[in-house]
């Protein structure tokens, strides 16, 4: 209807069958929300296992993403449940909001998930500045610490039998490390320090299921899968293979044309003529 005013409502961005608004409080700064779990079973991380008894309620303060540039925080009543399952080491459960909030968290799952893909753009620092002009509260470590515990949280890769092993630089001249990557998908498997032979052989000791790898024309990542896969094919990667194509033409040219070549201009050629005409007569 024109002239009419909806307002919005808050419960629906926050998951209504497991937790309740309570009260809103705002100031300059801030949106303070209080909320208290309304969930009446838990499932144990460990054993599996859903409880519905109750060991009793603690308060969680978390942060959100903020609301016209506003700090968001919540206040969250939240239970602790006891495991019923006798042969389980848990004693209390901790209740966790799936894809919203996990156990022990400082921040919602949407408000990390904004912070790493910022993260990732830009830098760690530079997205603890721009979290900070909008409204979350964070530091360059925790950051840091956020992407780690992202990248942990990730499964595990898998190692086909044809892998790519490449140096890389963390700092030109300073610090390098080894790549490997799974050929077949194009993707990152692992991440090693240095770029000597130790560490490439405590990781191929582990796989034995390599039969291809491409390399660079490094005699030390060559030595180490010789002797530590001995029945790998070692392959020249793209880059090398195009680095001694270029090598070979330049040689073959070098061979078939002089090192230097003058082209004379226009003058000058017909004054280089004239004495030869005139030693003829």
């Amino acid at each position: 209807m024109p002239g009419s005013h909806s307002s919005l409502c808050i419960d629906s961005f926050y998951p209504e069958t497991e937790l309740k608004i309570t009260e809103i409080q705002q100031d300059k700064k801030q949106i303070l929300i209080r909320m208290k779990s309304i969930s009446k079973k838990c499932k144990c991380p460990k054993c599996g296992c859903i409880t519905d008894k109750y060991h009793g309620t603690y308060m969680r303060k978390v942060q959100d993403l903020p609301i016209l540039g506003k700090r968001v925080q919540l206040e969250i009543c939240s239970h602790e449940y006891k495991c019923m399952n006798n042969e389980c080491d848990v004693m209390t459960i901790a209740e966790t909001f799936d894809r919203f909030l996990n156990t022990y968290s400082r921040m919602t799952e949407r408000c990390a998930d904004f912070i790493c893909t910022l993260a990732l753009e830009t830098s760690c620092e530079g997205c603890a500045r721009i979290c900070k002009a909008l409204g979350i509260k964070i530091s360059g470590d925790t950051v840091i610490r956020l992407l780690l515990k992202r990248y942990e949280s990730l499964p595990v890769p898998e190692v086909g039998d044809v892998i790519g092993v490449d140096d890389f630089a963390y700092k030109k001249r300073h610090a390098y490390g080894t790549i490997i990557v799974n050929e077949k998908t194009h993707e990152p498997i692992t991440l090693l320090d240095g770029r000597n032979a130790a560490t490439l052989r405590e990781w191929l000791r582990n796989h034995k299921n390599i039969k291809v790898v491409t390399r660079d024309r490094a005699s030390t990542y060559a030595k180490v899968i010789s002797e530590e896969l001995p029945d790998a094919m070692q392959v020249a990667d793209r880059f090398h293979l195009h680095q001694n194509l270029l090598e070979v033409i330049k040689k073959a040219l070098n061979h078939e044309l002089p090192a230097t070549v003058s082209i004379p201009h226009v003058g000058q050629s017909t004054a280089i003529e004239e004495p030869c005409k005139k030693n003829r007569i």
